[in-house]
């Protein structure tokens, strides 16, 4: 019994210390690794609470893909962060307007849970009973019935996110001759061919 505890206060610490690692380090690389670090972590917190399916789209999904992909950007991006940390001061008022939305709205999360214990699961949808369905089952059936538009919706904002990136990292250097598919076809015998007419001996 005391191993269970001992593996949250474990895991916790590890996710906490990782998600500051991740604000904190001034490589942005390392702080991606950080990052991967604290969804293994987080992955080892829904394992305890026997969420096993959300801990293998956690691993599998965020690491796997999100965090790649991010790490992926930022290495090729090559996005110069010292010039970056120069305006820092000019977004300040910004994020503090931010931070101060989120602090009264953990206030009154905190605050309703002291006032109304019953009400954090009054809106929740009925869970089935394990020996009925399982955990992967049942979050199937509320995905794909209740909660089927806002899946959509993080998919389209996945796709988006996805072609952004390929975008970004796709900018052409100067003086680099690439192939021009449309220019090609749409020459015509005046621009493909030139006649020079050399006169005797003025030639190679």
């Amino acid at each position: 019994m005391i191993l269970k505890p001992l593996f949250f206060y474990l895991f916790s610490l590890l996710t906490i210390g990782s998600a500051l690692m991740v604000i904190a380090s001034r490589n942005p690389v390392h702080s991606v690794l950080f990052l991967i670090l604290a969804f293994f972590n987080s992955a080892g917190l829904f394992i305890l609470l026997g969420a096993e399916f959300l801990a293998m789209i956690l691993v599998v999904v965020y690491v796997g893909a999100v965090a790649v992909l991010f790490l992926f950007v930022v290495m090729m991006l090559d996005v110069d962060f010292v010039e970056l940390r120069q305006g820092f001061l000019q977004y300040l008022p910004v994020g503090a307007l931010v931070g101060i939305i989120l602090l009264a709205e953990l206030i009154a999360v905190l605050g309703g849970t002291l006032l109304a214990p019953d009400l954090a699961g009054s809106g929740a949808a009925p869970i089935p009973p394990v020996d009925q369905m399982s955990n992967i089952a049942a979050i199937g059936a509320l995905l794909y019935t209740k909660y089927v538009y806002f899946f959509q919706a993080a998919g389209m904002v996945l796709l988006v996110a996805m072609i952004g990136a390929i975008v970004l990292t796709l900018r052409h250097k100067e003086g680099v001759k690439r192939q021009d598919v449309s220019a090609q076809v749409a020459r015509s015998p005046e621009t493909a061919v030139e006649v020079v007419k050399v006169e005797t001996g003025e030639g190679i």
